[in-house]
């Protein structure tokens, strides 16, 4: 299965569709992500506070693809955002995965109210120097953080990872990030039942009506939607044909008005956890 890719800023190219880790671990984890890795998903997202990295590595070791093929990304949580913290919890995810190097490494969120985050941006850049991550980058940064990373170091991420799905399409962040050469990935990208809805995302009748028009399941048409809006979804999951059915997205393509009334769906405070990065303090 050929997966389109998307260059980054520095050269590096990202797969389209990536897999979500979170919440997989132990022996059952590291053989469903190393399913996924041989069903074709070649970017791989872990974090510090998944407490699944070693889990990964074991994937990485038991599958079917070398290292070099793969894209791993990690994340650096709240509690090490000083400088000298950073710089080895990196180190420790790599101990952790029992890799040379992250392809891509993320700040996982700002932690605004503790106000280390140009710290622990400053420590990414010279883990990139080191050769310990190839592209830096951030998750859950609105245009304020991301604004103040540049003002304050000269250099603005290559990736921000949010939360989009087709509840909280997130457009005004897509357009920063766009305007910005930064890339957009998703987490979440298949959503919840949210707040106000008593059934998944998947099941609205608007979803229902175009998976029937394409012969494709809910969540494809959702993750073509996040592709179409040029944004790298990343979900998660267990069985090896939903893994599978998560990367059948590149045989058909929705119309711009199908693009736009999916779009429509956006309501307010639609977060699947209700985190705000303007408040939200990750540990």
């Amino acid at each position: 299965m050929s997966i389109p890719t998307i260059t980054l800023r520095g050269g590096i190219e990202l797969p389209a569709v990536g897999f979500g880790t979170y919440q997989l671990r132990a022996k059952s984890g590291a053989t469903e992500i190393k399913n996924a890795i041989n069903n074709g998903y070649r970017l791989i997202d872990t974090a510090y506070n998944y407490e699944n990295e070693g889990t990964v590595g074991q994937a990485i070791k038991i599958a079917n693809v070398s290292r070099d093929q793969l894209i791993i990304s990690s994340k650096l949580p709240g509690r090490y955002h000083e400088y000298q913290a950073a710089l080895d919890a990196i180190e420790e995810s790599l101990y952790r995965a029992d890799l040379d190097y992250f392809d891509l490494y993320l700040i996982h969120w700002p932690n605004p109210m503790k106000d280390h985050y140009v710290e622990a941006w400053q420590a990414l850049l010279e883990a990139k120097k080191r050769g310990l991550i190839r592209a830096a980058g951030v998750s859950n940064f609105l245009p304020e953080h991301l604004d103040r990373l540049e003002e304050e170091t000269g250099e603005l991420p290559e990736v921000n990872q949010v939360e989009i799905h087709p509840l909280f399409s997130q457009a005004k962040q897509r357009q920063y990030d766009r305007d910005h050469e930064i890339v957009t990935e998703a987490w979440s990208p298949l959503g919840g039942a949210g707040k106000k809805l008593s059934q998944p995302i998947r099941d609205l009748p608007l979803i229902n009506q175009l998976a029937h028009k394409y012969h494709k399941d809910g969540g494809q048409i959702m993750l073509r939607w996040e592709y179409q809006l040029g944004v790298i979804p990343l979900p998660r999951a267990k069985s090896s044909n939903h893994q599978q059915a998560n990367l059948d997205l590149f045989d058909f393509q929705l119309t711009a008005a199908e693009m736009d009334a999916i779009t429509d769906l956006d309501q307010p405070d639609a977060r699947v956890s209700g985190q705000d990065p303007r408040t939200h303090l990750e540990l």
